[in-house]
């Protein structure tokens, strides 16, 4: 096991698999590290005192505009990043938009783009949580 450090503490993220009823997901590409340029899955830190899926709602609306529903936890990731000094364990979740609004990118420091993918045309590369929960729904092979 690794030396811990008292200051150093695993932080506690999420990120939403939000697929539409038509098979295809909505991934973002990463404009903060960790794993800048990578796609991956819209999300967040989770808040002191606030329910995990109640952060992946808001991160999704924060982030994309869109209101989802969380209908089931797909996995859940260990992340770590030495080199950053960062420790993540990350709660992914199936989610299904309310509504037919367009996803679009509401904070452009962090999300570089953002697009829907079939599970044939996925881009490259992903980060650990999107192959994590995409696998999870046998879209990633």
């Amino acid at each position: 096991m690794p030396d811990s450090n008292p200051l150093q503490q695993p932080r506690v993220g999420c990120g939403a698999v939000i697929q539409r009823a038509d098979g295809a997901v909505l991934l973002v590409k990463r404009g903060r590290q960790p794993e800048q340029g990578h796609w991956g899955l819209p999300g967040g830190k989770v808040d002191w005192m606030e329910k995990v899926e109640d952060t992946v709602v808001r991160e999704v609306r924060e982030e994309t505009g869109l209101h989802v529903t969380v209908v089931r936890l797909l996995c859940v990731v260990d992340h770590f990043e030495p080199e950053l000094g960062q420790h993540w364990v990350a709660s992914v979740y199936l989610a299904r938009p309310l509504d037919d609004a367009e996803a679009t990118s509401l904070e452009p420091d962090a999300i570089l783009a953002l697009d829907w993918f079939t599970a044939d045309a996925l881009p490259a590369p992903l980060t650990r949580s999107a192959r994590s929960g995409l696998s999870e729904l046998s879209l990633l092979r």
